[in-house]
């Protein structure tokens, strides 16, 4: 069985448990990676503008890698060009959170900062997984799959 890195200047065993309960939810079995990294508040708002072309402060921008994969098991040969030998893993893309949306939404929802880093960085591993919120069907599934985790990880609101 594979796992999921996380590629980070943080060191949180949190942030591990997640990405693991995240990868045994996808039932995926090699390994993969993904790149995450803590931003500012302008920092994030100049991602968002030069990559979606929204101009405003956001809490997570993911960066998928692969596509097509949504609720398939991701297989090597499928995807050479994105396989880091150093790694010896699939690169599954990137992620970015801004601390300060952090703090906010967690005293906005009333509960810890731990929660809310937890829940963004699920919910940002199911978009590079291939899933998404642009109807409500959609949204239903993500939020399902993220509640899964969270309740899994003992992570509760």
């Amino acid at each position: 069985m594979g796992k999921l890195f996380v590629l980070t200047e943080e060191n949180c065993a949190a942030l591990d448990r997640v990405a693991d309960a995240v990868y045994k939810l996808e039932r995926q079995k090699i390994n993969l990676y993904v790149d995450l990294s803590f931003v500012s508040a302008e920092e994030i708002k100049d991602l968002n503008k030069q990559n979606r072309g929204v101009d405003a402060v956001t809490d997570v921008l993911s960066f998928p890698m692969l596509d097509g994969i949504k609720g398939r098991v991701i297989k090597r040969r499928e995807h050479p060009l994105d396989y880091d030998e150093d790694m010896k893993a699939v690169f599954l893309g990137s992620v970015a959170i801004c601390r300060e949306k952090i703090n906010e939404q967690a005293k906005e929802y009333g509960h810890s900062v731990e929660r809310e880093t937890a829940y963004l960085f699920a919910h940002s591993l199911f978009h590079l997984f291939g899933y998404d919120h642009m109807n409500e069907t959609d949204k239903k599934e993500m939020r399902e799959r993220e509640e899964r985790v969270m309740n899994a990880l003992g992570i509760t609101r």
